[in-house]
């Protein structure tokens, strides 16, 4: 059943491209999903602002960035997706800062800071998503996060207005920022420091080869499924383990539903093994959190961000959002 359309005068007039019933599926990283009611991709900054704005408050917004963390659910997205194009992709290096763009990709950064010589910024290469990914999710790879390198962000709240706030208003925690799920990222400004292209580059080559050989970063994933659990306190982290050993010690490495499959080289990253619907990979995901929590007691934590509604056969899964949204 399709969404239901919206009625013309719940959308503002825009500069940018609107379009109704819009296909996301395909542009996600595991291939999955259903259509944004309406898909807006804004002409530029003040564009966005204004539609946001003037946007009935009573209508959903909801913004994707690559997708490449994200499961959209079969039955699509109601409201409003916004999508930023390149507009919002623009990276500037000065002295050893970085100004980005939130649509501009974590990897380009990476190379720009290396060509800039500004060190300390490797491990965005090691993100598959863009700078307002990584803001939102405070996102990290080879022991470095966001908020390490985050000095301030540009934000676009519901109401149209935009500020800059630094990083400890954020409040950032692992996977986490204090901010309300309807604040727009716009961009953010990171601190490197000084240091040599050729070793900066070195090490982004680095990332790359441990990526490629851990990772199964040529299957249809959307990285790590679920976050590292912390470990009670008074206990060592090494000795309470990571997602992947959970998972792994649970037996659910390799284990399938449909056609969604926990990877066989890496035991935290899912993949659509071909045909594997959203419900698969969320059902999936469920089965194996309810698996390691019987073996360790331990219930994991989704990384991978679930958005939309699902078709109206998969009860258990609209019975799981429903449950999310109360």
């Amino acid at each position: 059943m399709p969404l239901p359309k919206l009625p013309a005068d719940k959308i503002p007039s825009v500069r940018g491209r609107l379009t109704y019933d819009a296909p996301l599926g395909q542009q996600t990283w595991f291939g999955v999903g259903g259509p944004a009611e309406v898909l807006f991709k804004p002409a530029d900054k003040q564009d966005l602002i204004d539609f946001v704005k003037n946007c009935p408050r009573d209508v959903p917004i909801t913004i994707i960035g690559v997708a490449s963390n994200l499961i959209i659910r079969d039955g699509g997205i109601p409201g409003v997706v916004i999508r930023l194009g390149r507009d919002f992709a623009e990276i500037k290096a000065e002295d050893a800062k970085i100004t980005a763009g939130a649509a501009a990709l974590d990897m380009n950064v990476a190379l720009t800071a290396a060509r800039a010589s500004i060190a300390g910024l490797e491990f965005l290469s090691g993100i598959p998503g863009t700078i307002g990914g990584a803001l939102r999710m405070n996102a990290g790879s080879y022991g470095r996060e966001t908020k390490d390198v985050l000095v301030s962000a540009d934000v676009l709240f519901r109401d149209g207005t935009v500020k800059t706030i630094t990083a400890a208003e954020m409040d950032m925690t692992y996977r986490h920022n204090s901010l309300s799920d309807d604040v727009i990222f716009l961009g953010a400004t990171l601190q490197g420091e000084a240091g040599d292209p050729d070793a900066i580059t070195a090490k982004i080559d680095e990332i790359k080869t441990k990526r490629a050989e851990s990772q199964p970063i040529r299957s249809k994933t959307g990285g790590s499924t679920f976050a590292n659990p912390p470990a009670p306190e008074g206990a060592d982290q090494k000795d309470y383990g990571k997602a992947w050993q959970l998972i792994d010690a649970a037996g659910c490495r390799g284990l399938k539903i449909g056609g969604a499959q926990m990877s066989e080289m890496h035991a935290n990253f899912m993949i659509n093994t071909g045909g594997a619907t959203a419900a698969d990979l969320e059902r999936l995901g469920e089965e194996v959190r309810e698996k390691v929590y019987a073996h360790s007691g331990v219930m994991l934590r989704w990384e991978i961000r679930r958005i939309g509604v699902p078709l109206a056969q998969d009860v258990d899964i609209a019975a799981l959002a429903q449950k999310e949204n109360s």
